[in-house]
């Protein structure tokens, strides 16, 4: 199963690598949209992160998952893999 993420990044952001970096270790592909001046790319993704601001924003098959603390919080649960599709 391919799931399609999307994260929202600035490039000189330490939680957004970080998030990036357990996405890779999960061995999984990402689309990254980059917002170093990019003010309608911000906007877009406030609107799709229900008003969040912060980077990243991580979005599962256009699920809104939040940002670093959340995808780390899902893989502690143990959760992450299975939104993953990783067996």
């Amino acid at each position: 199963m391919t799931v399609n993420i999307e994260i929202y990044t600035w490039s000189t952001c330490p939680f957004c690598v970080r998030a990036k970096e357990l996405l890779k270790q999960k061995n999984v592909e990402f689309t990254e949209y980059c917002l170093d001046g990019d003010r309608k790319g911000k906007i877009k993704m406030s609107a799709r992160a229900n008003g969040r601001t912060s980077v990243p924003q991580i979005f599962i098959d256009d699920q809104h998952i939040g940002g670093c603390d959340d995808i780390y919080a899902l893989e502690r649960q143990g959760e992450l893999d299975q939104i993953l599709g990783i067996n």
